[in-house]
C-alpha cells in the first residue's frame, strides 16, 4: 500500500499441555514456549510495529513465588527489544546460578518468563497515545490468584461511551477512557462476581478459606463470564485473556470481523491472528489449523481441558476483506490465490484503457504487498496474448513463414520493476513544504525502460488517501516520460471510515470522498451535503440499531467510473505531462475473489454491526462542522 496506514494488531497465545520437563527432554529446553512465542510474534510483525508485549503465567507455584511475568516495549524494533530483555534476564540468572542449567524445577521457580501459559501481542496504535502504557497485554492485578486478568487483543469497540457508562453504573471508577481498559474492567467485574459467588457457596459447603482458593479456580466458568461481559459489545475483536491461576481464552466477534486461527495437539494449544504463522512455527499442515468460528471462544482450563464454546449468537459473517487484500501475510495459501484473482479480474478494464496495445505497455507494481495481485494480472495478460497468437496463426491458414510464426510467438508482456521504495519517511519535520519534499522521495524509479510511446500500468493493492500517489509515485513515474500512466487498485474505492481496528476514522482524508465532493461542486449539487448533515444530526440521539448511513445518498448520485475519473483528476496536476487514469476493482469482483470475507464496509458503507452506522454518521458530522475529533 503506497499510503501509510496504521492498522490492525496481532495476537499469539500458547498453552503448553505438558509439564515443562517434557519440553526439556523432547526439545532440549524448558524455554520451548518462550522460543515459539518469539517466532509467532516475529511472523506477525506485519500487523504491528508501534509496540509489542509478552506475558506468561507459571502453573502451580507456591505462595510467595512470582507466577506472572510481563514485558512491553515501544522501541523502534519492539519485538526484538522484548526478547533481548527476556534473554538478558534469563542468561543473567543462569550465569549466576549454574545449578539451574539442567534443573527445570529450579528454572521455573527462580527464572521469570518461563511458564506454561503465554500471550504475545504486536500493535499499531489506533486509539490513544503510543506510550508503553497503551501496549498490550494489560494486567489487572489482585492478591487472589484467580482474580488476576491479563488481556490482549486485536479490536476496536464502536460503543466505548456506552460501555464506559455501564462500568460507572456498576460502581466502578475506570482509570482510563479506552476500549481496552473498559473491556478489561468489564470482564474483571464479572470475574470478581463469579469468584464471590463460588466462594460463598464453598463456605456453605464447609470449606475453609485456604481450601476455597483451588476449588474456585476449578469451578470458574470462563464461558459464562465471557457471555455476561460481552453482552453489549459492538465492534470487531479477537480477544485473548489469561487468568492468574492458569485458565485462558480467546474470543472472536460474532460477525467474524477480526481473524482468529487455532491449532491443538497433545502438547500445545496455539492461537494466532494468521494461519501461516501457526503452520510455519509449528510445522503443521494447512488443514490442521482451524478458524475459530465467529461468536465462539477457545477456552483452556488450568487442567488442560480444551473446549470451543459459543459465547455470542453469530451474526451474518462479515470477515474483513482488507485482511485478504493487504493486512494478512500473503503466504497463506488461500490469501495468495485470492490476491492473484484480484489481479486477474482487473484485466478487462486495463486492456480497455490501453486499447489492447500490450506491445506498447509496460506492467509493474507498487512494492511490496501488490506483488501477488501483479502476478495474477500478468497471468491474464499472458492469456490474452495466447488467444491473440492463436488467432493470428489460425488466420494465416498455414501460409505463415517460419520467421512470422516466431515473431507471433515471441510477443510477451513487458514486465519491469519500475517503483522502488527507497526510504521509510520519518515525519520529524512538520512544516508542510518540507514534508511534501520528503514524501516526494519515498519512491524511486527505474530509468531507461519506458519509451515516450508506452503506456505504464502499475498496480497497487489499494488507494486510501492518495497522498503518496500524488506527491511521489505519479511525479516519479512521469519522469520516465510515458504516454499514459494507469494506476490500478486491486481494492475498490475506499469511501467510508473504519471503526473495527484500522486507523481510518475521518471521511475527509479519503480520496474517494474528496472526489465525490468535487463532483457535487461540478454539478451544482453541493447543497445536498448540508441536507445529509441535517439528516445525520437528527440521528445523534437514536439508538444504534435505528441509525442509517445517509452518506450513501451522496455517492449514489455518481457512477463508480465518474468517481474514478475525478480521482484521476485530483491526483494529477499541471506538472504531470502523461495522461493519468485510475482503475478500481468493482465490489462484485472483490466478492468473487474473496468469497469467505465479505466484510466490505470500507467500500460499500454496509457496516456489519449497528455501531458502524453511528460511526459514519458522526464522521460526516465532524467533517461538516470542521471537527477533527475521531468518530469513535
Amino acid at each position: 500500500m503506497s499510503d501509510a496506514l496504521k492498522h490492525e494488531c496481532g495476537i499469539a497465545h500458547i498453552r503448553l499441555l505438558k509439564p515443562l520437563e517434557f519440553y526439556k527432554e523432547k526439545y532440549g529446553t524448558a524455554f520451548y514456549g518462550v522460543n515459539k512465542m518469539y517466532l509467532m510474534m516475529e511472523k506477525q510483525h506485519n500487523r504491528g510495529q508501534d509496540g509489542a508485549g509478552f506475558a506468561s503465567i507459571k502453573l502451580d507455584t507456591k505462595p510467595g513465588e512470582r507466577y506472572i511475568s510481563r514485558v512491553r516495549s515501544i522501541a523502534q524494533q519492539p519485538i526484538q527489544d522484548i526478547f533481548d530483555q527476556i534473554n538478558q534476564r534469563i542468561n543473567k540468572e543462569l550465569n549466576a546460578h549454574p545449578e539451574y542449567q539442567d534443573n527445570v524445577a529450579l528454572q521455573k521457580k527462580h527464572i521469570p518468563y518461563i511458564g506454561e501459559v503465554l500471550l504475545g501481542h504486536v500493535r499499531y496504535g489506533t486509539f490513544g497515545k503510543n506510550s508503553v502504557e497503551s501496549v498490550h497485554p494489560f494486567l489487572r492485578q489482585n492478591n487472589w490468584m484467580h482474580r488476576n486478568l491479563i488481556l490482549a487483543g486485536n479490536f476496536n469497540m464502536t460503543n466505548v461511551k456506552e460501555l464506559f457508562k455501564n462500568l460507572i453504573d456498576l460502581g466502578q471508577h475506570p482509570k482510563e477512557y479506552t476500549d481496552t481498559i473498559t473491556i478489561m474492567e468489564r470482564i474483571g467485574h464479572f470475574l470478581d462476581d463469579s469468584v464471590d459467588k463460588i466462594y460463598k457457596k464453598l463456605k456453605k459447603e464447609g470449606y475453609n478459606k485456604n481450601e476455597c482458593s483451588p476449588l474456585i479456580a476449578e469451578r470458574l466458568n470462563v464461558a459464562k463470564i465471557l457471555k455476561r461481559s460481552a453482552k453489549n459489545w459492538d465492534g470487531g475483536y479477537a480477544m485473548a485473556g489469561l487468568l492468574g491461576h492458569g485458565d485462558s481464552f480467546v474470543l472472536r466477534d460474532p460477525a467474524g470481523i477480526r481473524p482468529t486461527y487455532y491449532y491443538q495437539d497433545d502438547e500445545v494449544v496455539v492461537v494466532a491472528s494468521e494461519r501461516p504463522v501457526i503452520q510455519t512455527v509449528f510445522n503443521v499442515d494447512f488443514d490442521d489449523v482451524k478458524e475459530l468460528e465467529p461468536g465462539h471462544a477457545i477456552i483452556t482450563k488450568k487442567s488442560g481441558e480444551v473446549s470451543i464454546q459459543k459465547i455470542l449468537e453469530p451474526l451474518e459473517r462479515k470477515a474483513c476483506s482488507f485482511e485478504r487484500i493487504y493486512f494478512s501475510r500473503g503466504s497463506d495459501a488461500e490469501i495468495y490465490q485470492e490476491r492473484k484473482t484480484l489481479g486477474k479480474l482487473l484485466m478487462p478494464k486495463v486492456l480497455e484503457a490501453i486499447n489492447n496495445d500490450t506491445a506498447n505497455t509496460v506492467f509493474s507494481y507498487i512494492p511490496n504487498t501488490a506483488e501477488t495481485s501483479f502476478f495474477g494480472m500478468i497471468e491474464s495478460v499472458e492469456d490474452f496474448l495466447n488467444q491473440k497468437k492463436t488467432q493470428a496463426i489460425i488466420d494465416g491458414n498455414g501460409q505463415l513463414s517460419k520467421e512470422r510464426v516466431i515473431e507471433i510467438l515471441d510477443e510477451r508482456p513487458r514486465i519491469e520493476k519500475i517503483a522502488i521504495k527507497d526510504v521509510k519517511l520519518r515525519t520529524f519535520i512538520t512544516e508542510d513544504s518540507s514534508r511534501d519534499d520528503l514524501v516526494a522521495h519515498v519512491y524511486d524509479v527505474t530509468y531507461g525502460v519506458i519509451k515516450p510511446t508506452d503506456n505504464l500500468v502499475i498496480i497497487d493493492d489499494s488507494i486510501v488517501r492518495g497522498t503518496t500517489l500524488k506527491m511521489s509515485i505519479l511525479k516519479m513515474m512521469d519522469r520516465l516520460n510515458p504516454k499514459k500512466i494507469i494506476i490500478v487498485s486491486s481494492a475498490p474505492q475506499i469511501r467510508y471510515p473504519d471503526c473495527y481496528g484500522i486507523d481510518m476514522a475521518r471521511l475527509e482524508g479519503l480520496v474517494a470522498f474528496k472526489a465525490m465532493l468535487a463532483l457535487l461542486e461540478d454539478n451544482n449539487k453541493y447543497h445536498l451535503v448540508e441536507e445529509v448533515y441535517n439528516k445525520c444530526k437528527k440521528q445523534v440521539n437514536l439508538e444504534d440499531a435505528k441509525v442509517k448511513n445517509y452518506v450513501k445518498e451522496l455517492y449514489d448520485l455518481f457512477t463508480d467510473e465518474e468517481i474514478s475519473d475525478k480521482i484521476s483528476e485530483l491526483l494529477s496536476d499541471e506538472s504531470i505531462n502523461a495522461e493519468v487514469k485510475v482503475i478500481f476493482q468493482p465490489v462484485a469482483n472483490l466478492h468473487k475473489a474473496c468469497p469467505k470475507n465479505l466484510g466490505d464496509w470500507y467500500f460499500t458503507g454496509d457496516y456489519p454491526t449497528d455501531g458502524g452506522n453511528r460511526v459514519v454518521n458522526r464522521a460526516f458530522i465532524n467533517f461538516f462542522e470542521g471537527n477533527e475529533e475521531r468518530a469513535y
